[in-house]
């Protein structure tokens, strides 16, 4: 079985996410089919169309503006994704960058960068590997900064 990934990014964000996500999946057998919208609240009904036509998984690739306002549409966009996920019965890989979350400029750039090359890779497991992802279970993996780590050693 031959996996599909869709990509969906959006015209707003200030750092082409898309392009660190493709590069990543370019190393995995894996086939993309990628879209862009203009903002993160029409991410939903891309994913949801590249899901219904053939993708098994996406990868939807927010960026939310500083503003409150930012904040609150990056959370009907989330509401949106959430619903399409159901709709379709399939993953769809939620990466927002939230210009808040950095100092500067080179930092956020950097955040973008590596939570989309992380999540392309997360999506890709959902479907193709998933008990990889069960081998990393509570060890404190992020994606956009450094690991953080596990509190302690193994569960009883």
């Amino acid at each position: 079985m031959k996996i599909k990934i869709g990509v969906v990014d959006t015209t707003f964000a200030r750092v082409d996410m898309a392009a660190a996500a493709l590069d990543e999946l370019a190393k995995l057998p894996v086939e993309v089919e990628r879209r862009t919208v203009p903002g993160i609240k029409d991410l939903a009904v891309e994913c949801k169309r590249l899901l219904d036509g053939g993708c098994d998984a996406c990868l939807a690739l927010g960026w939310v503006g500083g503003a409150d306002i930012d904040d609150q549409c990056a959370h009907e966009a989330s509401l949106g994704i959430q619903m399409a996920k159901m709709m379709a019965g399939k993953h769809i890989v939620e990466a927002f960058v939230h210009e808040a979350e950095a100092k500067d400029k080179g930092e956020l750039q950097s955040i973008a960068i590596d939570r989309a090359r992380k999540h392309a890779v997360n999506a890709y497991l959902l479907v193709a590997k998933p008990l990889e992802l069960t081998k990393q279970a509570g060890r404190g993996l992020r994606q956009g900064r450094a690991h953080v780590g596990q509190l302690g050693g193994k569960a009883p």
